[in-house]
């Protein structure tokens, strides 16, 4: 039954391209960006109701979340899910040159990985499994999750403390490739690390303390010359300080211990004038992905001494919010096993006669002779993933166990989980030359170039779906591994302890009297990048 059963997925896959190649389109088009993406999130929510699953929106208390469930009667419960946030700086039309979608700054929101496809390729799958299912009569549920935020490593530590991924039989996991040798294959033990992010606030609510008289305690009045007098250093100042010492300790730290990084935005600053008054209020971000949380730790303590020092030195308050706290990965290698079978059967992606215009196009329009063969060579190959962990593990040292990071990986706490890569669309660079970002998110927006890889994802979910509500075994084995390796742990629970932290100034899209706009305004710049077409 189950190779029955899979061919029609595999043709629902197929014959319901021209839908599937819209949807993905369309939020692309959208690319809403982390804890904003309210539009993405209620198409699928529409969407997944029209397939006749039930939708619970807002899950977790995250307001661009959601929780969808299908049953076709008693039997195994499968999870796959979506992403949806795009990010910030990254807007780009889906064209073969640099030109921001209409109306848009080019600091808006653009998928880079693309997040689209991946979520389109989970759905599709989902939906194309769901068809077999019931076709065939194969019992079981389909949990379908909306998961924002990814790209702060967002909502999945904050689902599974809240309970959404328990009771699940697997779960499968898919992204686009974005790093060799992960093409085209799935992961084997070296899983995603642990990733911690925090916000750290800085308030000067007091200014006219700055310079109180010690004795006395008298503070200087806050109007009689206040233009001329000296002023409190103020919040800005305090981020400038941290920014810079943090700096100073990723120099001293990082080179010296491994794959882990330190990444830093600065989110607000609020009430902050060129008139002579302190900046009240100014926010920073850091985000550190590392092998293992006692790395973790240890950039965290410097972090906050650097937050006290700097909010000491400009006369403010800080406080530390947490935006992530995201587990690293547990491997799985019998759900590895299956899901790589159905990549197998589903093929690497297909680039036909338009997909290899459109790469000689955008050769042509970065000064590079148009190739007869413009695609990677990794596109067409099929990595089984002992070899792709082999690959992998060239580069690393041996005491390493986990390897960048992305938060699929609290999933894998909760029940047996595959986490598996399709090609997307890269082209051939000559030597020494490398492509601009804006290209490779042009490709990841144009149906000829990124449709490849979601029929590729679409078969692999709704293949490894089927298989595992019609194998008893193969699923038993999963199960079986699962709770060994999770009984081994040491720290099996979720580390979230936070609320959802969606309340602060994430970027975001505005309606406006001149239509919808990202928050920084498109410039003379951005237009002069448009092209008549």
């Amino acid at each position: 039954m189950s190779d029955a059963a899979r061919a029609d997925a595999f043709a629902w896959v197929e014959e319901n391209r021209p839908h599937w190649s819209a949807w993905n389109a369309h939020i692309w088009h959208l690319a809403e960006t982390a804890w904003r993406e309210y539009r993405s999130a209620a198409w699928y929510a529409e969407t997944l109701r029209a397939a006749g699953f039930t939708v619970e929106e807002g899950s977790g208390g995250m307001p661009t979340a959601f929780a969808a469930n299908w049953s076709n009667g008693p039997g195994p419960t499968i999870m796959a899910y979506a992403e949806y946030d795009a990010v910030p700086g990254n807007c780009q039309a889906a064209v073969p040159w640099r030109q921001p979608r209409a109306g848009l700054s080019r600091f808006a929101g653009g998928h880079t990985d693309p997040h689209s496809a991946l979520g389109i390729g989970a759905l599709a799958g989902a939906l194309a499994a769901q068809h077999a299912m019931r076709r065939h009569g194969i019992a079981g549920s389909i949990r379908f999750m909306g998961e924002p935020a990814e790209k702060v490593r967002g909502s999945k530590p904050i689902h599974a403390a809240k309970g959404y991924y328990d009771g699940l039989d697997a779960i499968i996991s898919f992204h686009p490739f974005y790093m060799l040798p992960l093409c085209n294959t799935a992961r084997w033990d070296t899983h995603c690390g642990p990733y911690w992010a925090a916000i750290y606030e800085f308030l000067c609510e007091e200014p006219e303390t700055w310079l109180q008289d010690a004795a006395t305690g008298a503070a200087g009045a806050p109007i009689p010359a206040a233009h001329t007098a000296a002023r409190a250093p103020g919040a800005n100042d305090a981020v400038v300080a941290m920014y810079t010492l943090s700096k100073m300790m990723r120099e001293h730290m990082l080179p010296h211990t491994g794959t882990w990084t330190l990444n830093e935005t600065i989110l607000a600053s609020g009430q902050a004038t060129a008139d002579n008054l302190a900046g009240q209020m100014a926010q920073i971000m850091f985000a550190a992905r590392a092998p293992d949380v006692a790395m973790l730790r240890k950039i965290y303590a410097v972090l906050d001494r650097n937050a006290e020092a700097a909010a000491a030195a400009a006369h403010c308050t800080v406080k530390r919010h947490w935006v992530s706290k995201s587990k690293p990965g547990l491997a799985n290698h019998a759900m590895a096993e299956t899901v790589f079978r159905n990549l197998e059967r589903a093929g690497p992606p297909r680039y036909g006669a338009e997909a290899v215009r459109v790469a000689r196009e955008l050769q042509k329009e970065l000064g590079i002779a148009p190739m007869d063969d413009p695609f990677a060579p990794e596109l067409r190959e099929l990595v089984p993933p002992e070899e792709a962990e082999r690959r992998l593990r060239r580069d690393l040292p041996a005491w390493q166990t986990h390897y960048t990071s992305d938060d699929y990986t609290d999933m894998t706490w909760f029940a047996p989980t595959a986490r598996f890569y399709v090609g997307r669309a890269v082209l051939k660079a000559p030597p020494g030359f490398a492509y601009p970002e804006w290209a490779l998110n042009a490709l990841g927006g144009i149906p000829a170039t990124i449709d490849p890889t979601v029929e590729t994802a679409a078969k692999t979910v709704s293949g490894t779906i089927i298989d595992l509500l019609t194998d008893p075994a193969a699923l038993a084995r999963a199960t079986a591994e699962f709770r060994h390796r999770r009984g081994q742990a040491d720290d099996p629970h979720p580390w979230c302890d936070y609320a959802p932290p969606i309340d602060f100034p994430w970027p975001a899209y505005v309606d406006t009297p001149r239509g919808r706009q990202w928050w920084i305004p498109a410039t003379a710049a951005d237009r002069a990048l448009e092209r008549k077409t």
